[in-house]
């Protein structure tokens, strides 16, 4: 077995950077982050802060492997698809191959307002690298009122965006835009998604190297230089634009008014998924016993490739998979009907 190098060895080229040095990768090691949405961008941030040395990591993701994945989420394989192993199992796994000298927790879970200071109160940093805009109005409204720091990445056919989310009040930063700052309502009406606009693996890993650069200049204290601005790059037609977000709004309801309807939590609806034809059913967080769920439904005939293992169940019924969670939560592929969803799962999971 090799020997595993010391400190100042694997992280030797880092350090000689004037912008990290000794210092900077002390507090790396001392710091703890929280990656929301390990998929495309959250798997490349996620291998970028590991290879950097951040001490302790938090991986929440509430999605399996698949197939389809692999084109852009680089901390995934083959053998990751065929199990279907959760996305945050799968990417700790994987870090551990190549640093096992950090401590990586995960939460196969969706991020929701009940839970939401369960697994970021002791993050120094949240990365948002979720796939959708609930979360990350939920994550705003969180930071909002915890004055906790976080950075927004997404990334859609060849674009990519960026922005830093400083909250006030603190005495180690100027408070910048929160995301209601600069767009107070969720979009309405049809988004583009991977399903729709496709997605280049090069917007994703430069979102996430924006991402990375900027976290790494605020565990390593230097504030003054992380960007203030909402930052979009179209990488096929070669455009690039930057909105300011140096200050927050006055009249902001959220970083002003203190308003979190988000993390309050009133009438979250159900999520379709990117990437997949699939509806998300995550109103049923109660504990469920997979191995008995299992051997009941292995007695109905209308079921296909029923698996199940410590994390998850999975089972087919037709053209559905249906994708089952200890918490109760299911993924059910195959539809984008709401109502289809929650008929299966009613039926096979129980309401």
């Amino acid at each position: 077995m090799p020997q595993v190098s010391s400190i100042h060895d694997r992280y030797s080229r880092q350090i000689l950077f004037p912008g990290i040095g000794s210092r900077g990768q002390e507090l790396l090691a001392q710091a703890r982050v929280a990656v929301v949405g390990v998929g495309a961008t959250g798997a490349a941030s996620a291998s970028l802060l590991a290879r950097a040395g951040i001490g302790h990591l938090t991986l929440i993701d509430r999605d399996f492997v698949e197939f389809s994945n692999l084109q852009r989420q680089i901390l995934f394989d083959e053998a990751d698809a065929q199990a279907a192993l959760p996305k945050a199992e799968a990417a700790r796994r994987k870090i551990a191959l190549f640093n096992s000298s950090i401590v990586v927790e995960t939460a196969i879970a969706d991020l929701v307002p009940a839970n939401v200071s369960e697994y970021l109160q002791s993050a120094d940093l949240i990365l948002d690298c979720t796939d959708n805009f609930e979360t990350r109005y939920l994550l705003n409204d969180y930071a909002v009122r915890e004055a906790k720091p976080w950075i927004y990445a997404a990334a859609i056919g060849a674009y990519a965006a960026t922005m830093n989310i400083l909250p006030a009040p603190s005495a180690k930063w100027e408070p910048t835009a929160c995301l209601a700052c600069i767009f107070p309502a969720p979009p309405s009406g049809p988004v583009e998604t991977c399903d729709t606009a496709g997605i280049l693996s090069t917007a994703v890993n430069l979102a996430a190297s924006i991402q990375t650069t900027e976290a790494l200049k605020f565990l390593t204290g230097q504030t003054s230089l992380m960007r203030r601005t909402l930052l979009s790059h179209e990488l096929w037609t070669n455009q690039r634009s930057e909105i300011a977000t140096g200050r927050p709004l006055s009249d902001c309801p959220v970083c002003s008014d203190r308003v979190f309807t988000h993390l309050a939590g009133t009438a979250r609806p159900h999520i379709t998924l990117c990437g997949r034809n699939s509806v998300q059913i995550h109103e049923h967080h109660r504990p469920l016993d997979l191995a008995a769920l299992q051997a009941t439904l292995a007695k109905n005939p209308d079921l296909q490739d029923i698996r199940a293992n410590a994390m998850l169940l999975r089972f087919r019924r037709d053209s559905n998979t249906i994708t089952v969670f200890p918490d109760g939560r299911a993924l059910i592929q195959g539809t984008t009907d709401i109502s289809t969803a929650r008929t299966l799962y009613a039926r096979y999971i129980g309401s």
